[in-house]
């Protein structure tokens, strides 16, 4: 009985989203173009549960582009409608378009000129009627056996409301380095962290030249403390690399290693990486090549930076 059940809501709520696949249309495509042309942020406002998927919605518009808020309607006629300007764009969830905290929210509305786009499953409602835009959710039944408790509905206009969202977000161009810019922080931001955010630039990086003696090589490799040294031009174009490996090498088969200059002992070349690539994509490299550093060097052969491994497991790449 319970397994039954359990299969009807979910058979009633996959229901309502194919319902709204056959049903999009021309108004849903002006709601991307109002959406895509607001200046200011879209305000998302429901009560009870629809509130909650309106805050939901308002998170994932504004983690993909597009400036997002939740108000609540209620408290927005209690002094937080200051929340909203001109330039927003109200977005309104209302199954039965007749809920009395967002009729009353929609008079002020009207007033200042703002626009409203409606989501609701009665076209002839209130709401529906007074919005600038309606978007039919087409719910007449709720997976609640006693057709009360939100469910199709709240399930149908979260679905509507994320398509709405990233379709937005693709009509705006936004990309993965707008993502990461927008998700610092956790395992996203960990997924889109770029060599640059990592690398060791400028007075970090190990940098001799071609006649520096080894004793200095080694200063500043112990220095630097990355397990190698570049050695650059004048003007900073790459040269060769010095590793420890190489160092070791030095100390077996030469009497006075200390005797020599960067440029004896160098090997050409190195491993290099863009700063634009993914930290991912460097971990990748490092893992192939079998080596620990890698070097980050810009199209005119200039290194502009060292990454290190250890920089990939102190962001918890590995």
């Amino acid at each position: 009985m319970s397994l039954d059940l359990a299969r009807k809501v979910l058979e009633t709520e996959a229901n309502a989203i194919s319902h709204l696949v056959d049903g999009l249309g021309e108004d849903f495509a002006a709601a991307i173009d109002s959406v895509v042309a607001c200046t200011g942020r879209v305000v998302w406002t429901g009560m009870g549960k629809s509130g909650i998927i309106c805050r939901k919605l308002a998170a994932t518009m504004s983690s993909t582009g597009t400036p997002s808020l939740f108000l609540h309607p209620a408290e927005a006629i209690h002094g937080d409608l200051g929340m909203v300007t001109e330039s927003d764009l109200v977005l309104a969830i209302s199954n039965s378009g007749a809920t009395d905290e967002i009729l009353r929210l929609l008079e002020i509305l009207r007033r200042q000129g703002i626009k409203l786009i409606a989501m609701t499953s009665y076209p002839e409602s209130p709401l529906a009627k007074a919005a600038d835009l309606h978007l039919d959710l087409g719910v007449r039944n709720e997976a609640c056996p006693l057709n009360l408790a939100p469910t199709a509905s709240t399930t149908a206009s979260l679905a509507l409301g994320d398509a709405l969202a990233l379709s937005v977000a693709v009509r705006k161009g936004f990309r993965e380095e707008d993502f990461a810019r927008f998700h610092p922080g956790g395992k996203l931001g960990k997924k889109f962290l770029k060599v640059r955010d990592l690398m060791h630039s400028g007075g970090e990086m190990p940098v001799v030249a071609a006649e520096t003696a080894m004793k200095d090589v080694i200063y500043e490799m112990s220095r630097k403390g990355l397990g190698l040294a570049t050695v650059l031009d004048e003007g900073g174009a790459l040269l060769g690399v010095i590793t420890d490996g190489d160092l070791r090498r030095l100390m077996e088969r030469d009497p006075d290693p200390l005797s020599r200059l960067a440029e004896e002992v160098m090997h050409k070349g190195g491993v290099c990486i863009s700063a634009d690539e993914l930290a991912t994509a460097a971990l990748g490299k490092l893992e192939e090549k079998r080596i620990t550093s890698l070097l980050v060097c810009a199209g005119d052969g200039k290194v502009a930076g060292v990454l290190h491994v250890h920089d990939l497991w102190g962001v918890g790449l590995f």
